[in-house]
């Protein structure tokens, strides 16, 4: 039986043709899968020479992929609303890359519940649950 299940087109892998966050707030590398209105994947480098990476910006990753996700017209804009279930490590070594995924899991007009997790190869590093609010365009 053949599927009729097609992913949809990935536009950029620049995170930054769809948020307005730059350097030093945008938290992803790269995008490597997109299905808008249902999940993502990207990817975050911690770079060798970065002295300290904060835990807490593997769920600003999460956050940034899942408005990503959730809201794909021009000029649409999310904020954060809420986080529950949290899960981080102690600490992010330099040098790893993490994979970091998000799924929509409801929505309820301009609100996404969204889990993330990240990882570095099959390792858990975080895992959330969040609340975004996205306004389309």
């Amino acid at each position: 039986m053949r599927s009729s299940f097609r992913e949809a087109a990935l536009v950029s892998p620049d995170p930054a043709a769809y948020l307005p966050h730059r350097y030093p707030f945008l938290h992803l590398d790269r995008i490597v899968a997109l299905e808008p209105g249902v999940s993502a994947v990207g990817m975050v480098g911690v770079t060798a020479d970065t002295l300290s990476f904060p835990p807490l910006l593997l769920v600003e990753a999460m956050a940034q992929l899942g408005g990503i996700a959730a809201g794909q017209e021009e000029g649409s804009r999310g904020i954060l609303a809420a986080l529950d279930r949290v899960e981080l490590p102690e600490t992010v070594l330099p040098g790893v890359r993490v994979r970091v995924t998000v799924r929509i899991v409801k929505a309820f007009g301009t609100l996404f519940l969204v889990e993330g997790e990240a990882r570095e190869g099959e390792r858990l590093l975080a895992r959330a649950e969040l609340t975004l609010a996205v306004s389309k365009g």
